[in-house]
């Protein structure tokens, strides 16, 4: 067997990171799940959940790990967003970061597991100063999350199984950061044809009670498929 260790033993060697920015949909607002860091340097401050690429991982399996320590959760929506390389954005060590973002359920993530690394779920509004260049890596992260959801139907994987068209409308309105026309919108929801209407009602809004929905997504594909478009 021949080696090629002579060919990379005078290289540098460099850490690579994967961190993940975890986004959820929470009381009419998307929020971010943060962790409060536990060890120098910035210890004490809050941070994105991250961890090191394993010899035997590829970067989307480091995030799939990161997520599941920090959540409990499997099969979760996940994109990789942008690859961090500033020689000076860890103070301790050269490393290279790749960032994923995430959408969950809230309802659904493991909170005990949270609580065991000091998490806590923030509106997007109220974010705290993040560590080194973190901020930065959430803001690609939205701006991400912002386009893909004006084409793509990926909200639906931050709501509940069965939800309101109200819902719908504020997660959309919290993700773009813009208000829309409830008419025009429901409007042009209906049209897409992709929801299917329950006879169950959501009575917690008023005495007469708002219908439910569920996303029906195999339907969404199937339409995909032919060259149906999901624009807002």
């Amino acid at each position: 067997m021949v080696s090629f260790v002579s060919n990379y033993q005078d290289q540098t060697q460099l850490l690579v990171a994967v961190d993940c920015i975890i986004f959820g949909f929470d009381n009419d607002e998307v929020k971010i799940l943060l962790i409060k860091r536990n060890f120098e340097p910035e210890k004490g401050k809050w941070s994105l959940m991250g961890g090191f690429l394993q010899p035997n991982e590829t970067a989307t399996n480091a995030a799939n790990r990161v997520l599941e320590t920090l959540t409990g959760l499997q099969d979760v929506y996940l994109e990789q967003v942008h690859t961090y390389t500033d020689p000076n954005r860890d103070p301790v060590e050269r490393t290279v970061s790749i960032t994923y973002y995430a959408l969950i359920k809230i309802e659904d993530h493991n909170e005990e597991l949270s609580k065991q690394h000091s998490a806590h779920w923030f509106s997007l509004k109220e974010t705290p100063e993040l560590i080194f260049d973190h901020q930065q890596m959430v803001n690609h992260a939205i701006n991400r999350l912002r386009y893909k959801t004006s084409v793509q139907p990926i909200g639906f994987e931050l709501l509940p199984e069965k939800f309101t068209m109200r819902q719908l409308q504020k997660l959309y309105e919290t993700i773009l950061n813009e208000e829309i026309d409830k008419r025009n919108f429901a409007k042009k929801i209906n049209q897409m044809d992709v929801l299917i209407k329950l006879e169950e009602k959501d009575m917690s809004s008023s005495k007469k009670g708002s219908f439910l929905f569920q996303f029906d997504k195999d339907k969404y594909e199937n339409m995909a498929k032919e060259g149906f478009s999901f624009k807002l």
